[in-house]
């Protein structure tokens, strides 16, 4: 599947050096392709999906969402990002985010669900929501039965 807004020949050539080599040779399966796990990454930001929802064309959902989950943890979606603002702030150009926050939403559910941090991810890298993880944690309230 190719989308306009994958990434082009020039834009690949950038990040190629700095994503992780393939594990081609060794014991395991050999990665999927990091410029289509990389082109339907960026396309679930843009579209705002579930990881269910990926189209089929960029194949299996759970291969981009292990890749996503595997670079958050390991701290290579931050170094990709630190390499690609190196190479801008070499250029002169500056740095400008637009952040949308009409379309954040959570489903009715998220207020009760538990939460402990994921065991695989350091907690470094986790949101800044959770940094303050034990001060916020919901505690029984005093002479709560729970009944």
């Amino acid at each position: 599947m190719h989308d306009r807004h994958d990434l082009t020949d020039e834009q690949w050539e950038l990040l190629d050096p700095h994503v992780p080599q393939s594990t081609a040779g060794k014991a395991g399966r050999p990665w999927a392709d990091h410029r289509r796990v990389i082109n339907v990454v960026l396309w679930r930001t843009r579209a705002g999906c579930a990881w269910r929802d990926l189209p089929s064309g960029y194949g299996p959902w759970k291969t981009v969402y292990n890749r996503h989950r595997r670079w958050t943890a390991d701290g290579t979606w931050e170094r990709l990002l630190a390499e690609l603002q190196r190479g801008a702030d070499a250029g002169g150009k500056t740095w400008d985010v637009g952040i949308d926050s009409t379309v954040i939403r959570a489903h009715q559910h998220v207020a009760g669900a538990p939460h402990t941090p994921p065991s695989d991810v350091p907690c470094e890298r986790l949101a800044v929501a959770l940094e303050d993880f034990e001060s916020t944690r919901a505690r029984p309230r005093p002479g709560h039965t729970g009944g």
